[in-house]
């Protein structure tokens, strides 16, 4: 009894403090790839696809909402480019009331509150105490060096406006209509090669979601990148995407007459989410509820993983939300989709409350509908007399010992062999009393070799009568490797 005794305690403080002989996997799958909430865009290019039309892809998306028209006149101011420095820009023909020839290269600096005009070779040619209004010939300016969207140089329509920076450097904005502006989102947020009505369903969203999320007072409305929506200019436009801008001219999406924000995101999973279960809002919207997404599985990202990672991995990752010694990541709570909106991180020194959106960023996942499992395994000292411990539930299933088994079966009364360790360790999420499988390495195939319950604290053990390698599976996850020595 006091060697029973001795051998639990020494694997109760194993698993509470480790040992050298054990291992981690940390398992991390999920579906989707964006925020979740109103247009999935590979959904939508299912939806077309199957034949349904834009109104019916946005009707569909942003519930019980309609199709209706923005203002006319609409401006949109977009930053393009903050620089410490000289912002650049050729191909415009007037700046302020001052004529410019197209063909050159002029800069722009800050000095104090105001910009300075000045040529390619530093000559002062203006100073404007607000901000400098730059236009060129066909409607379209060229500014140079790298722009928000990751872009080097291009081309926009509309004018330029060149202020100076809220901290230092000048800041580039580009005031273009709004259809115009569409025109170069569209093709940078959807494929061009796309079928028509996937395209009009963007061209619709991406207006709504600028004249819904513009500033009025500020400097400018929109960035350049995905803080907003991603926009190319003149560069990216293409005529699949120009048309289905054309076709759709300011058309917007309404609920109860007037224009909503249109969220859209990459891929939904197979479902997007209501978006008070997200970062993008706190209050239920009407119009941006869970929906099913029956399309959506043309994605690349509609299901990813696994990825994997040890828990010394896996808790530097999570850094400060870890409290001592990382051990696995129970979900308090899912949304409709089932995105994750509260978890706790758990450590050796306790629980931390988190949110699906903090460990998307944490771990760097496309999606916050994501599943994680937590495997330690390692070889304990066998249970005295050679049979599972008292806190295991299910003895070891009997199997022939030239399958790698716990106890040979065909012998079982005449020779029972004795344990000559145990597997042992915790997984998470525990689910008290569900199945757990120990497989032992043959060849080159991992043969099962006994079953287990796992234990309200996630703990489990399992007597094996031979030497080799040995793993769990939980969850349908493969744990990691142990070798068990003779």
């Amino acid at each position: 009894m006091a060697h029973r005794v001795l051998a639990t305690t020494l694997l109760l403080l194993a698993l509470a403090c480790g040992t050298a002989s054990a291992a981690s996997k940390f398992t991390i799958r999920g579906a989707g790839f964006g925020h979740g909430v109103g247009m999935s865009q590979y959904g939508a290019y299912g939806y077309a696809q199957h034949g349904a039309d834009y109104r019916s892809i946005l009707g569909h998306y942003y519930t019980g909402t309609a199709i209706g028209s923005a203002e006319a006149g609409r401006t949109v101011r977009v930053l393009l480019q903050s620089t410490n420095g000289y912002a650049a820009f050729t191909g415009a023909n007037r700046a302020g009331r001052r004529r410019l020839a197209p063909a050159k290269t002029y800069l722009v600096r800050r000095r104090g509150a105001a910009v300075q005009l000045l040529s390619a070779r530093k000559k002062k040619l203006g100073t404007y105490s607000t901000l400098l209004r730059v236009t060129g010939p066909g409607n379209q300016v060229i500014l140079k060096g790298r722009a928000g969207n990751g872009r080097t140089g291009g081309a926009y329509r509309g004018a330029l406006e060149l202020r100076a920076g809220v901290i230092s450097g000048v800041d580039a904005v580009n005031a273009v209509a709004l259809d115009e502006y569409v025109a170069g989102v569209v093709p940078v947020e959807s494929p061009a090669s796309w079928p028509a009505e996937a395209l009009k369903a963007q061209a619709v969203a991406a207006r709504t979601y600028a004249i819904t999320t513009a500033k009025p007072g500020a400097s400018f409305d929109q960035y350049s990148d995905t803080r907003s929506q991603v926009y190319g200019g003149v560069g990216a436009e293409q005529p699949s995407t120009n048309d289905a801008v054309t076709q759709t001219s300011g058309q917007v999406v309404t609920y109860q007459g007037q224009p909503v924000v249109t969220f859209f995101f990459s891929t939904s999973g197979g479902r997007t989410e209501d978006v008070e279960n997200t970062p993008l809002g706190t209050a239920p919207k009407p119009w941006l509820k869970s929906v099913d997404d029956p399309y959506d599985d043309t994605s690349p990202k509609h299901r990813w993983g696994p990825i994997q990672l040890t828990l010394k991995q896996a808790g530097r990752k999570l850094g400060s939300l870890v409290k001592g010694d990382f051990q696995g990541i129970e979900v308090v709570t899912r949304g409709r989709s089932p995105r994750i909106v509260a978890a706790d991180v758990i450590g050796s020194g306790g629980r931390t409350r988190t949110t699906g959106a903090q460990l998307r960023s944490r771990f760097g996942l496309f999606d916050s509908w994501a599943f994680f499992t937590s495997i330690v395994t390692g070889e304990e000292p066998a249970p005295d007399g050679g049979t599972p411990p008292q806190d295991n539930p299910q003895p070891p299933v009997p199997q022939d010992p030239a399958t790698g088994g716990a106890t040979p079966a065909r012998a079982a009364g005449l020779m029972r062999r004795s344990a000559v360790a145990q597997i042992a360790g915790r997984v998470l999420p525990a689910l008290p009393g569900a199945g757990l499988t120990v497989q032992r390495l043959l060849g080159r195939r991992w043969v099962s070799v006994g079953t287990t319950q796992v234990r309200r604290s996630g703990r489990y053990a399992l007597a094996v009568s031979f030497p080799g390698l040995y793993r769990v599976r939980y969850h349908d996850e493969a744990g990691p490797a142990v070798r068990v020595s003779p």
